[in-house]
């Protein structure tokens, strides 16, 4: 009689499965396996090897602290002979055997669990004859590549830009200056895989119910919005502390960063302390990399001129003085400058057919969902098409990129409504493109063209249904970040009645040279009067720090005079405030409002011009001086300079990038004297081959963080080592 089959070892085959199943980019010493897609093992055994027919050989998976069959964490499968089953459910099929070894394919189904995996064998070769073994640990991803994924993407160069792609680039500055910035996502560093599934087991529906939790990572809609949650540290013990104060002692500055890893790796090593300091465009990044650690496809979105409307109108209202200063918040209402977020690329199986593919997702934590600081998945063509009544919080979703902007002159508790715009919030909403570093416009997925029948049908369809669920179906507002001295909020018949007057005039702000930071504003308005009667003009005019969030600091420079306008006369009026006078002013932001007031003193009828300025600042430049080969240091120079008229201390350059840099190198540069120029020659050692994205960061006691960034190509080395 035979002996019962004992298990000698697995080869777990991580090298040649991972490079199968994507993931070699983030080890080959252990398997990192994709759903819906078979992965191989060779199990050894000790005295003779698997009969079929006398063996039986059964494999366990589990997940979870409480593995259970039905709720599906534990699944327990026989070795079959045939191909693998259908891709619904947990199979095993025989390769082929050895003397003493037997390779087997398992398939995890593509709706399984994602998460960190037991693997066990129980082997039966007869009464009295079995025995079971752990065969050790194995992580389960999503998987893009396959068509029976909920997160399946059918193009190859976007799964390559969304999945694969650790470097980005995340859009700033204002809708009349799109400045693109660098970042490193590292979502294939080794250890960045493990630090995802620990935040999965820190958000608090695993806290509370941690079998079930488990069960729903199986749904990409479910993780993604617990992580929504949890990237933020609102309401748990998430990754990044929102800072919107300009106070950043005990913590970095948001316009530092430009590295996920970094920001992670800290969370982790403080034992899930939040890391100091995020704005919505760190939350958003660091999103990006745990989605797409995970393998959900993913990218960074920012939408200008970004609405936030609390109170289920669609209307944002901001308010004006008498001379011109932007008024500090008298609601909860708020245009930012630009905002942030996610889109992730997944089937919506808990909607009606048609809202699947992107969905807008934003940890950045600004609303209520359900009673947590968390937003999304919102499909994107429900925004479009006006389809709010859709989960999750997409009323909110659709009024930061198609709300009407209301501006009201505000004296005492008195409004007079100044402009009414239909087309200003949500503009130029960008994402990097596919395989390119070019910016892609993607507002007219958000929205159909401004001023269209389909646009207007859309918002009123949103109003109606905002409006039947009484404002509120999911996000409640918060009392976190409102303005003193609040304004009722505006109801619609308040601001469409009375309606506007023809306007008598014209009036533009412009600038005159490109605005730089260290250098003086120059600024032009052009006033026109539209009328064939000589108009005679009050003329306040106002510039003042914004922060990116649209929150309003003090006037750095004002003046009112008067002017006279014959009939259809255009003149132009042009002035410059100096460094000296508004850069100890500046917020970390570099960005001023200009506002012009003017006020007919006949008719009384009163215009508004605004314009919002970033001040640009320079690049660091970037050279590589030798062939760029992996394993092997190279050389590389980098130029800066300061560009202030006034010395700086405590100059700091720091270098990063994945398969470049491990973690961060830092050089400490000391002092500069007034826009002085400079530069730093010394090497580094790629440690992945393929390309690579170089970022340095020059950071100083009074200018905002300088960035540049290069694109490498890592040669393998020559030995193949």
């Amino acid at each position: 009689m035979a002996k019962g089959l004992q298990l000698a070892s697995v080869d777990w085959q991580s090298p040649r499965n991972n490079m199968r199943h994507h993931t070699a980019e983030i080890s080959t010493r252990r398997l990192i396996v994709r759903r819906g897609q078979a992965f191989d093992l060779r199990l050894h055994f000790l005295t003779r090897g698997f009969q079929p027919g006398l063996d039986s050989i059964y494999l366990i998976a589990e997940t979870g602290p409480q593995p259970e069959r039905q709720s599906g964490t534990r699944a327990v499968f026989l070795l079959g002979l045939g191909q693998p089953e259908a891709k619904s459910a947990w199979s095993a099929s025989y390769i082929s055997n050895g003397p003493r070894s037997t390779d087997v394919a398992v398939l995890a189904p593509a709706g399984a669990p994602i998460g960190r995996y037991q693997l066990k064998i129980h082997l039966d070769s007869g009464p009295g004859q079995a025995a079971s073994y752990l065969l050790g640990e194995f992580l389960l991803l999503f998987n893009a590549w396959c068509p029976e994924d909920d997160v399946y993407l059918a193009s190859d160069p976007e799964r390559q830009e969304y999945v694969m792609n650790e470097d980005g680039i995340i859009y700033q500055g204002n809708k009349d200056w799109i400045q693109p910035s660098p970042w490193n996502y590292g979502q294939f560093e080794e250890d960045l895989v493990d630090i995802c599934f620990q935040l999965l087991d820190r958000n608090l529906n695993y806290q509370r119910n941690p079998a079930r939790d488990c069960s729903l990572r199986g749904s990409a809609a479910y993780v993604s919005r617990v992580l929504s949650a949890i990237v933020n540290s609102n309401d748990d013990s998430g990754v990044l502390l929102g800072n919107w104060t300009e106070d950043y002692s005990g913590g970095v500055r948001p316009t530092e960063w430009s590295s996920s890893p970094a920001i992670l790796r800290q969370w982790h090593r403080t034992r899930g302390q939040p890391v100091r300091y995020g704005q919505c465009w760190v939350f958003a990044a660091v999103m990006c990399s745990v989605m797409r650690c995970l393998g959900i496809p993913t990218r960074v979105v920012t939408n200008f001129n970004s609405g936030h409307d609390t109170d289920g109108n669609l209307i944002i209202d901001v308010f004006y003085d008498k001379t011109g200063q932007l008024l500090p918040r008298k609601s909860k209402d708020s245009v930012w400058n630009f905002h942030v977020w996610n889109e992730c690329w997944m089937a919506r199986r808990d909607l009606p057919a048609g809202y699947g593919g992107w969905q807008v997702l934003d940890a950045t934590p600004q609303e209520r969902s359900n009673g947590l600081y968390c937003c999304g998945p919102a499909p994107v063509t429900a925004i479009r098409e006006g389809d709010v009544q859709h989960r999750y919080d997409a009323p909110f979703v659709f009024s930061m990129v198609n709300a009407d902007r209301v501006a009201w002159l505000l004296s005492g508790t008195r409004k007079e409504k100044l402009h009414w715009d239909e087309n200003s919030i949500g503009i130029h909403i960008s994402t990097k493109d596919v395989g390119s570093q070019d910016r892609q416009d993607i507002t007219s997925a958000y929205k159909h063209p401004e001023g269209s029948l389909e646009e207007r049908r859309a918002f009123l369809k949103a109003l109606t249904a905002w409006s039947r669920a009484g404002a509120e179906p999911e996000t409640t507002r918060s009392p976190a970040r409102s303005g003193a001295g609040a304004v009722a909020a505006t109801t619609r018949s308040e601001a469409m009645s009375p309606a506007l007057a023809e306007a008598q005039l014209s009036l533009q702000l412009r600038l005159v040279e490109s605005a730089e930071i260290g250098q003086d504003l120059h600024l032009m308005l052009l006033a026109r009067n539209l009328e064939a009667a000589r108009k005679e003009v009050k003329l306040s005019r106002s510039t003042q720090p914004v922060l990116h969030d649209g929150t309003p600091r003090p006037p750095f420079w004002q003046d009112t005079h008067y002017l006279s306008l014959d009939p259809r006369e255009e003149k132009r009026i042009s002035w410059r405030i100096a460094y000296g006078q508004y850069g100890r002013h500046l917020g970390e932001d570099q960005q001023v409002q200009v506002i012009a007031l003017a006020e007919e003193n006949t008719s009384w009828q009163k215009m508004l011009a605004e314009k919002t300025v970033t001040l640009a600042r320079p690049s660091l430049t970037l050279s590589v001086l030798a062939p760029v080969v992996v394993n092997q240091p190279f050389p590389l120079h980098v130029e800066f300079i300061n560009p202030l008229p006034q010395p700086v201390d405590g100059c700091v350059l720091v270098v990063e990038g994945g398969g470049l840099v491990k973690g961060q190198a830092s050089i400490e540069l000391g002092s500069l004297q007034a826009q002085e120029k400079g530069g730093i020659k010394f090497q580094l050692t790629p440690y992945k081959s393929g390309p690579r994205q170089l970022h340095a960061t020059l950071t100083s006691s009074l200018f905002p963080p300088i960035k540049g960034w290069k694109q490498l190509e890592v040669a393998p080395h020559p030995g193949g080592n």
